[in-house]
């Protein structure tokens, strides 16, 4: 049984199907949604449409890659949903979602249940049991799930996510079309500038702003890498402009200037009828949020088709609760997948549903599940759920995104953009021999098997137009 058809049980359950296993996919939708959810289709990208750097100087690049290489399913759904994102994959989120429900309904061996799961299934309903249910993890189940882990699943942190506008409402007499570095193509993303007047009015103005506020018995815990605007903001005057709101690398392509701020907007469709600002997560009350927002240049008119929000997550305390194997140290035949294990990401929770996915194959096998190398990106982010790789005497378990500083250290000195090129090429390296070992104990999905279901998928994609979008 898997409950959760988000990215990393919709991967557990098509790795298990494919493979001949017979599968109980339980998922609430259509019935019911998270507060964070607004569509019917399963992995939805709720936050933002990118799954982030592609460049295999980066790990997050080089997990997509070692998913690849490994037979991940969903990064190659990614792969076909591209749209243009200098060196990033972001994808169509509406195409991608509607290809990995059309696998998830018509794969063989999958059948799927769409109910509100409450507690965890005993044994004469499932031998295992795969728990992805994401960071907006139903009342009752936490509630389950905290029960058999003496509490455990009561951390949690606040996510917020990032508003969209309609393409069409942009000024692009004042906004121009760029990549920082010139990367990608030249009219990847949408820049709109800001002098230091505008940019110091802005900061002002989130500063003074409503802002939606936590329950009394909860206190605003924020993941580092995903802060609302208005925190940032908070730790001083300039932070902005060090961070989404950079303009290095983003000259005027006509003038040749460097603007004092840029507030950058990636497509969120094949079509780019629509962008989201880019690392604008915000919990700003919604008529402050549109108020301060149009004060951007060029977003002036901007028609937002979705605003800002926050929402809260919940994650278990891995490194305490689960074993090696993925498995709940008080009930072994429960394993838990994706962002519910303290990873934190669109790609990071796939990664987790190949990781677990591969756990539960070696055992329905007779074998031992043998994680991937520390030095992959991959082993790196396994290492992290347990906490395998913790400083000594540090305590508690902090979300995180995959990155070098997971990974052991190279055997040789390296500058800093050689270290980074390094340490990928290590790492594929480590994931060819991996996969290898795991060719012959698993029986990886080889690409032609995987790009054959996907290309049944997007023969009714084209058949069937698109839902209208909510």
């Amino acid at each position: 049984m898997v409950i959760g058809a988000g990215l990393a049980g919709s991967e557990v359950a098509l790795q298990l199907a494919l493979r001949g296993h017979r599968v109980v996919l339980h998922e609430m939708k259509p019935k019911q949604r998270t507060p964070a959810q607004v569509s019917d289709g399963y992995a939805e990208l709720v936050c933002s449409n990118s799954f982030r750097s592609s460049a295999l100087e980066n790990a997050v690049g080089v997990i997509k890659e070692e998913m690849r290489r490994l037979g991940g399913v969903l990064i190659r759904v990614a792969d076909h949903t591209r749209v243009p994102a200098g060196d990033a994959l972001a994808v169509d989120r509406e195409r991608f979602s509607r290809i990995v429900t059309h696998l998830l309904q018509n794969t063989p061996g999958i059948e799927v249940v769409e109910r509100e799961v409450t507690e965890l299934p005993g044994p004469s309903e499932a031998s295992l049991v795969a728990v992805a249910t994401g960071p907006l993890t139903a009342p009752k189940l936490a509630e389950h799930i905290g029960a058999l882990t003496g509490g455990g699943a009561s951390l949690y942190f606040y996510d917020a996510i990032a508003p969209i506008v309609a393409a069409d409402s942009i000024d692009e007499s004042i906004a121009y079309r760029a990549s920082r570095y010139g990367k990608g193509n030249a009219d990847d993303y949408v820049n709109c500038p800001l002098d230091r007047d505008q940019y110091e009015a802005f900061v002002q103005a989130v500063l003074e702003a409503d802002r939606v506020t936590a329950r009394e018995f909860e206190d605003a815990l924020f993941f580092e890498g995903c802060l609302p605007i208005e925190v940032i903001a908070g730790r001083g005057p300039e932070t902005l402009r060090f961070g989404c709101m950079k303009p290095v690398g983003l000259e005027h392509p006509v003038t040749g200037k460097r603007a004092h701020a840029v507030v950058q907007l990636r497509a969120e469709n094949v079509d780019r009828t629509a962008y989201n600002l880019v690392g604008f997560q915000t919990r700003l009350k919604w008529g402050d949020q549109t108020r301060i927002l149009r004060t951007i240049p060029g977003l002036q008119n901007a028609e937002f088709l979705r605003l800002g929000q926050i929402h809260r997550n919940t994650y278990l305390d891995s490194p305490a609760l689960l074993d090696d194997q993925l498995r709940l140290r008080s009930a072994p035949r429960v394993r838990f997948a994706g962002q519910m294990t303290g990873v934190e990401g669109y790609v990071e929770s796939t990664a987790s549903g190949l990781l677990t996915a591969f756990s539960m194959i070696s055992e329905l096998s007779g074998r031992v599940f043998s994680p991937p190398p520390v030095e992959t990106a991959l082993g790196a982010l396994h290492a992290h759920v347990l906490g395998s790789r913790r400083p000594e005497g540090v305590k508690g378990h902090v979300p995180s995104n995959v990155h070098w500083g997971m990974v052991p250290p190279l055997d040789v000195r390296a500058k800093k953009r050689d270290r980074k090129r390094a340490y990928g090429e290590r790492a594929l390296l480590e994931t060819e021999a991996y996969q290898l070992r795991m060719r012959d104990e698993l029986g990886l999905l080889d690409a032609e098997r995987i790009e054959a279901q996907i290309a049944l998928a997007l023969q009714k994609e084209e058949l069937v137009p698109p839902a209208a979008s909510e």
